[in-house]
């Protein structure tokens, strides 16, 4: 019985966060309608203070959180991928008898599977889920989380070192990515800085520096909210924005006659300087503008 309520209220509480996906396609969740969980007639909050967090009624922990990281702030833990792809998640504090640790490790003993908020605002949090808990270190104080339950019964430590690489590359792709779609669509108000498209299930945030490049961070100055195909275009060199924030179009796509898509939605862009966020520190960063620009040149 005990099992069941806890695997009874993991897949309702995921079911929940799938409802509110919809209502946000930007994936950014406020921690209030998060919190409006219930689960037959009982309350359950999914977010709170503690970084680990296990109802009174449940006796494996349920969720976790890394806080937000604003400017001049700092995470309480340091959370982060390891260098067996796995992403590191820290004790609640040192003691690996605290009541939370414990709860963690319950989950991991019993395979049941958890969702991780990341903070990207105040109260605003982009949910992973389901993740699973499949190692513990007691030295470092902390635990190895995959996000994929396909790395469940895998061995890393026995992987060879390519092996490891391709597990972190797949859990930096579905840690990062939807993170920081989120962030930037946020710090763009969900919305184009080309054509100024307000859809935000028809938005993508671009990359200006390729993510996986030294200098491809996953953070909002590295990125650019564009619709699908002004990302594309962007992606492939077919338009291309200058360090000051004005487009310019591939030359010889400026002298081909197509369509109406071609003329109002790639053409007409020549010349357009790009609407970006009122707040100066979540505005592109002009030197990664500069390197991209300089591979737009080299493909026109």
């Amino acid at each position: 019985m005990e099992g069941g309520v806890e695997q009874a209220v993991r897949a309702a509480a995921f079911a929940h966060l799938d409802r509110l996906h919809a209502l946000h396609p930007d994936g950014a969740l406020p921690s209030r309608e998060v919190n409006t969980f219930e689960h037959e007639g009982r309350r359950v909050p999914l977010v709170v203070q503690s970084g680990i967090w296990k109802p009174a009624f449940l006796q494996a922990a349920l969720t976790i959180r890394t806080a937000f990281s604003g400017t001049g702030m700092s995470r309480p833990y340091d959370d982060a991928i390891g260098d067996d792809g796995l992403l590191r998640y820290k004790y609640r504090g040192t003691d690996p008898g605290h009541a939370d640790n414990r709860a963690q490790r319950r989950a991991m003993s019993e395979g049941l599977p958890l969702a991780y908020f990341v903070g990207i605002g105040r109260g605003v949090y982009v949910p992973q889920y389901p993740v699973w808990v499949v190692g513990e270190d007691e030295e470092r104080s902390e635990f190895a989380v995959t996000l994929d339950r396909g790395q469940w019964a895998v061995d890393v430590d026995a992987l060879a070192v390519p092996d490891r690489a391709y597990v972190a590359r797949l859990t930096r792709a579905r840690l990062h990515q939807p993170v920081f779609r989120a962030m930037v669509l946020r710090a763009y108000e969900e919305r184009c800085a080309l054509c100024r498209l307000r859809h935000p299930e028809l938005l993508d945030a671009a990359h200006i520096i390729p993510d996986g490049h030294p200098h491809g961070d996953p953070v909002v100055q590295n990125g650019i909210a564009f619709c699908k195909i002004h990302h594309a275009a962007f992606d492939r060199d077919i338009i291309g924005v200058r360090p000051d924030l004005v487009v310019e179009v591939r030359p010889s796509v400026l002298t081909e006659a197509d369509g109406p898509m071609l003329r109002h939605g790639i053409q007409d862009m020549e010349g357009r300087r790009l609407e970006v966020p009122r707040n100066r520190a979540k505005r592109p960063d002009p030197d990664r503008l500069a390197t991209r620009f300089e591979q737009f040149r080299a493909a026109s």
